[in-house]
């Protein structure tokens, strides 16, 4: 099935994938402006191809993979390397999430990359090892691993941070 017909079906695409799209550009600690850029870019090139999808599930998988791509083009730049986001700068809100998963959504992100990107595509996106593997590129059992040394870290960081309020 082709990506959108008319303007009404581009309209109710983009509402339904710009969310997801935004959240995997923040598990890469994009600023809000890198993730807008991100989301048109993947949707821009969505429009430009050629490309047919034969269920939502392989919609979805592709859009994942083309904002991976597009986040890891931006934090490889020259630029990027040579200049500090703005919103580092400031404080600022995640508005994605409920305000009781801040310490979790905290602890999530200082985790190194390639922890954030397999604990979002498994407990936010709901993919298994292999699906992920295959979008990022490694074997499942180095995502499963992954996943094992995130959830860990996680444990270790948010059971000490209960520890030390006693």
């Amino acid at each position: 099935m082709p990506v959108w017909q008319d303007a009404a079906d581009a309209a109710v695409f983009v509402h339904r994938y710009s969310g997801m799209i935004l959240r995997l550009c923040f598990t890469y600690s994009l600023g809000r402006a890198d993730a807008q850029d991100v989301c048109q870019n993947v949707f821009l090139k969505l429009l430009q191809s050629d490309r047919r999808f034969d269920s939502e599930g392989e919609t979805r998988a592709f859009i994942i993979r083309m904002t991976i791509n597009e986040c890891k083009d931006i934090l490889k730049s020259g630029w990027r390397r040579r200049s500090v986001p703005f919103d580092e700068l400031i404080e600022r809100e995640v508005p994605f999430l409920p305000a009781e998963d801040t310490g979790v959504l905290a602890a999530v992100q200082r985790l190194p990359v390639k922890y954030r990107e397999v604990i979002y595509l498994y407990y936010k996106e709901g993919y298994n090892a292999e699906e992920i593997a295959a979008m990022i590129g490694a074997k499942p059992a180095a995502v499963r691993q992954r996943l094992a040394r995130a959830r860990a870290k996680l444990k270790q960081e948010l059971e000490g941070s209960d520890n030390e309020t006693i």
